[in-house]
């Protein structure tokens, strides 16, 4: 689908990479999510028996446009809009009940079978925590107090329902459908969740009986979908099948590995496929990262390449950067290579897709952040703290821009030479292969490069 693209350095992993094929593969974002991975993994679902979502919750919007069709999925992994492609959501998703079943709803009116319990192509792990309305209660209090730092949640009640997790209070799916169990749950967590509401931020109190009530009725709409996705996964990989890890997020957001605290609450790195479904690291062939051709990055947190001026008013009205779940516009800044090659490090990312090449098109110049500068010293060493980025100044190496279109361009030697050069430039700099490339939003406008296709098998 696309000439050879040339390289640099050869991967390390090559020789024995496309002789052994692979039946698993992570796909996650590699910067602060928002890459365009619905669309990626969508394209690649094709090659796929089953996509396992393995982490966040309906705070990650993936947008997926088919024939000029908008989907915007938000628990449902994006792999199960091709016929036959079954979906898994793993035990390290946080599930709201609600969410979940209008998603399940508004894909049933749209058409798609695979929605339909009984067609057996969509499941959710009996082992998956459940959001409950105490937890969005507490987050949105905590967001919007006074004097609190804002880290910019979406306030789903994602975070709160994680911190239950790892306090081992929470509500998993196999306890949701479990009547008992679930009204004494939720008679016991309001009576704390509302205490505790009341006296930090004077919010008023929630009525247990109410929520059982509501949350009664959700179970046994879910409980059609519910099984044990570990042991489901790893039969389906015994039997020869190809399973997909599709990550939420990205992974400079990744709790352990992001820019703390302004993070997500789950692992979005690859080695999340592992906890968050029940397979393990020997049974997960490569890892894939995302990036678009620039970055963005929503809500708080540092941003060392962000763009103040008209420049970054052109790729976010160009790259119509605007959060698929809330609507918040996206902060823009140039492509920051030392992050990525962080984030190739702690991922083992064997591959790249590059995506929104032609958000670039009108650029007269393009500035790429080859290493920062901190206390005078040239680095490309992520500081673990808020406070180093403040002192990080990024030193740019600047390429010339194309001035002309790639959209819809889906065969790399019709690219412009100097969008060829900036992807040379990236594969060079990254010590990661380009497999992929994305030249606008819908499914078709995609082209991969020869030896991608054949490593996936």
């Amino acid at each position: 689908m696309g000439a050879a693209f040339p390289r640099a350095r050869t991967h390390p992993s090559e020789s024995t990479f496309l002789v052994n094929k692979k039946q698993s593969a992570v796909i996650l974002g590699a910067q602060w999510g928002d890459e365009g991975k619905g669309k990626i993994v969508d394209v690649l679902s094709e090659k796929f028996d089953i996509v396992a979502r393995y982490a966040g919750g309906h705070n990650a919007g993936h947008t997926v446009i088919i024939g000029g069709k908008k989907f915007v999925l938000q628990l449902i992994p994006c792999g199960v809009l091709r016929p036959g492609c079954k979906g898994v959501i793993g035990n390290g998703v946080v599930l709201d009940p609600l969410a979940f079943l209008n998603e399940v709803k508004k894909l049933k009116e749209a058409g798609l079978p695979a929605y339909r319990p009984e067609e057996g192509q969509l499941f959710v792990s009996n082992r998956a925590q459940v959001i409950l309305p105490y937890h969005r209660m507490i987050e949105l209090a905590a967001e919007t107090a006074p004097g609190r730092q804002t880290i910019g949640t979406t306030r789903r009640g994602i975070g709160p329902a994680y911190e239950d997790k790892i306090h081992r209070n929470g509500l998993r799916v196999a306890d949701l459908l479990n009547s008992s169990l679930l009204r004494t749950h939720i008679n016991n967590a309001c009576h704390e969740k509302n205490t505790i509401a009341h006296a930090l931020f004077g919010t008023e109190p929630l009525d247990p009986h109410q929520m059982y009530e509501e949350y009664a009725r959700f179970a046994e709409q879910v409980a059609p979908f519910v099984t044990d996705t570990a042991v489901l996964l790893n039969k389906a990989i015994d039997d020869g099948q190809n399973v997909m890890f599709e990550g939420a997020q990205g992974a400079l957001l990744d709790i352990d590995h992001g820019t703390y605290p302004f993070v997500t609450s789950s692992s979005s790195t690859a080695g999340g496929a592992v906890t968050g479904t029940g397979v393990g690291p020997t049974r997960i062939g490569t890892v894939i990262g995302v990036t678009k051709a620039y970055v963005t990055r929503v809500g708080e947190g540092p941003f060392p390449t962000e763009i103040s001026d008209a420049s970054g008013d052109l790729l976010r009205a160009r790259g119509q950067e605007y959060g698929a779940v809330t609507g918040r516009p996206r902060r823009c800044g140039w492509l920051d290579l030392p992050l990525l090659r962080y984030s190739n490090m702690i991922n083992s990312t064997e591959w790249l897709v590059v995506t929104k090449m032609d958000v670039l098109d009108e650029c007269d110049e393009i500035p790429v952040c080859t290493h920062y500068k901190i206390d005078g010293k040239l680095t490309d060493v992520i500081p673990a703290d808020v406070r180093g980025f403040k002192s990080i100044h990024p030193v740019y190496t600047t390429l010339p821009g194309w001035k002309s279109s790639t959209a819809g361009i889906t065969d790399f030697d019709k690219l412009p030479k100097a969008a060829q050069d900036y992807l040379h430039f990236i594969e060079r700099e990254t010590n990661a292969r380009i497999g992929m490339i994305s030249t606008g939003p819908d499914r078709a406008e995609t082209m991969l490069v020869n030896g991608f296709d054949e490593a996936l098998g």
